[in-house]
């Protein structure tokens, strides 16, 4: 890790509340899970100032791999996206901005992703899931923050995918919560 992004990230964990940003154990966490499974095309839901994003993408560059990132609210995507590229990771991320189910609609049936990262709207983590499905590389991860901290909201999402015989899913006690699941085939 470089030191402009030691300083960004030390930086950006002054804002956790205002930008409901990840833990640092969970950044570290999901830096670890996506070297520990060789990823190589990410998808984050939920960019918000791009704190997480750049734990994803410090990650992606021991991998050679690309963050595809999605944010509702135009300004938070362009905090996010001057984060990274003040942490030199210009063309290593493509930043869409809108709805993220309607972004995952209009991705092209080929678009395949081996670990994502959800933290945006709550209530929506299960359409994002039953979206991607579809979208996912045997052995993909899906790792969910939020999970304990808003767990009435994200049930129906646990539900579903704990039930899927397709996944093995376990509940870390992060700060927050964080579900990651495992895609056996």
């Amino acid at each position: 890790m470089n030191n402009i992004l030691k300083e960004t990230l030390t930086d950006l964990e002054k804002t956790q509340k205002e930008f409901w940003n990840v833990s640092v154990q969970t950044g570290n966490f999901l830096n670890m899970l996506i070297k520990m499974n060789n990823s190589k095309s990410v998808l984050e839901i939920g960019t918000s100032n791009g704190y997480s994003g750049l734990w994803l993408l410090d990650a992606l560059e021991n991998t050679k791999g690309h963050l595809t990132t999605i944010e509702f609210y135009e300004k938070r995507q362009s905090v996010a996206i001057e984060n990274y590229n003040k942490c030199g990771f210009n063309g290593k991320y493509t930043a869409l901005q809108g709805s993220a189910t309607d972004v995952i609609k209009a991705f092209s049936p080929d678009k395949k992703f081996d670990f994502i990262f959800i933290d945006a709207n709550k209530r929506e983590y299960v359409e994002y899931y039953e979206l991607l499905k579809s979208h996912l590389t045997d052995r993909a991860i899906i790792a969910a923050d939020n999970v304990n901290s808003h767990r009435e909201k994200v049930q129906t999402f646990l539900d579903a995918i704990c039930s899927d015989e397709d996944f093995q899913t376990e509940i870390l006690d992060l700060p927050a919560g964080l579900s990651v699941s495992y895609k056996l085939k």
